[in-house]
């Protein structure tokens, strides 16, 4: 004979991305579920994630997945088998969101509006009968001692009001983005309970560039660049792709990428390359050159480089490169065009700083995977006590990765309420 499951009353804090998807899993599962949410409305992280297009996840295998993971990888093998992002994407398209995929796997609700996929999942707790109470920020834990073990009973609210559970699920997320309400509230918690965090920064965040003609390019996005990262003469970070220039540096795919990688040495004077021909070697790309000089032969330099470069890049190229702007083109010597190929392929900048949590999209760092159990999201140190979510020291690279690693730790918390 078979002995049912005994559902429980469970408080998931927080209705983001992992909240609302551990109170959809447990409360489909049976459990009576309520839901904090300190702001007005769910998913105000989730409503600006991909440019207010919510890049929902990758459509990729589960190795790729994993191998986008930067930080605790091997902590996400039961999440990502257990909940993979074509699990995500059938879920969303089952509940009528109808879903693209556009470059680099990325996948975005076909309405490019965020507020679809939040709906979509608000949809989903109300008719799982999910519970959400919206402005009532939690104020701490309440535990009790069961035989000689950390036990979770519930929680206070900021109002005095205690809430008395089975299980509490912390999905408050980190510290990126506090005007959505993430300020890091859920390390509090845990560390209440006697969990270890791991230091926090922003993470996958613009940079801050000492050069002022950097701030000069505001606004120009460069495609198909190479962007390397150096501490000293150690190549710390190298890809291929998209980057825009802003007021204070740099930002776009590549820079954010690179910035997790830039977080253990910010302090030691990075630089930064980019190859902005990467195509071409720089035999080739002088070849190009000698082409383009010889048919703009009798111009001035500063009309020579249309084909080569934006607009609002020529100046600055011209000014790096130390040839006068009004040099006859015949009149550049070899050794001046040399210094030019060079500059293409090694335009050098010095990295200040990493943007604070005001622009980062995740917060590297927070509660240490060594005490949650990987295949509940359970504390090992306080029982019926769950995290899902950012608010976990994990992190990947954009592209969808993130959000996915909130849907599947919010599924398996969900999952492994008991």
């Amino acid at each position: 004979m078979l002995t049912k499951k005994k559902m429980s009353n469970v408080i998931v804090i927080g209705a983001g991305a992992a909240g609302m998807m551990t109170a959809i899993t447990a409360a489909s599962a049976g459990h009576t579920v309520t839901v904090t949410e300190k702001n007005e409305k769910a998913g105000k992280k989730l409503f600006i994630t991909g440019k207010g297009r919510c890049n929902v996840t990758n459509d990729c295998d589960v190795e790729t997945l994993l191998n986008h993971v930067t930080v605790n990888r091997k902590f996400m093998y039961s999440a990502f088998y257990g909940f993979t992002s074509q699990d995500m994407m059938a879920l969303l398209e089952s509940e009528g969101l109808k879903l693209k995929t556009e470059r680099g796997n990325r996948v975005f609700p076909q309405s490019d509006k965020s507020s679809d996929v939040i709906k979509t999942l608000c949809r989903m707790m109300e008719k799982n009968h999910v519970h959400v109470m919206y402005n009532c920020p939690v104020d701490e834990m309440i535990y009790h001692h069961d035989s000689g073990n950390l036990k979770v009973s519930g929680v206070r609210l900021k109002n005095g009001k205690c809430l008395f559970a089975d299980a509490v699920v912390v999905a408050s997320g980190g510290l990126s983005y506090p005007v959505t309400g993430s300020t890091g509230d859920g390390y509090v918690w845990a560390k209440s309970a006697g969990h270890e965090i791991k230091p926090t920064s922003p993470s996958l965040v613009p940079l801050n560039i000492a050069e002022e003609w950097v701030k000069s390019l505001q606004g120009l996005s460069l495609k198909n660049v190479r962007f390397t990262v150096f501490n000293g003469k150690k190549k710390i970070y190298d890809d291929f792709g998209e980057m825009l220039f802003t007021h204070f540096g740099i930002s776009g795919p590549l820079v954010l990428s690179a910035s997790p990688s830039c977080i253990p040495h910010i302090d030691k004077g990075l630089t930064a390359e980019i190859d902005l021909k990467p195509a071409l070697d720089e035999a080739q790309l002088d070849m190009r050159l000698v082409r383009d000089f010889e048919k703009y032969n009798h111009k001035q330099f500063h009309n020579a480089l249309d084909e080569l470069l934006p607009s609002k890049m020529i100046p600055v190229m011209i000014e790096l490169s130390g040839i006068d702007p009004y040099k006859k083109v015949h009149m550049i010597t070899r050794e001046e065009r040399l210094k030019l190929g060079y500059l293409f392929k090694h335009l050098k900048m010095h990295i200040l700083s990493l943007r604070g949590y005001n622009e980062a999209i995740i917060t590297r760092g927070g509660v240490s995977v060594k005490d949650i159990n990987p295949s509940t999201m359970e504390s090992k140190l306080c029982k019926g006590l769950y995290f899902a979510g950012e608010v976990l020291d994990l992190d990947a690279l954009t592209g969808g990765f993130n959000l996915q690693i909130a849907w599947s730790t919010g599924r398996l918390a969900g999952l492994g309420i008991s």
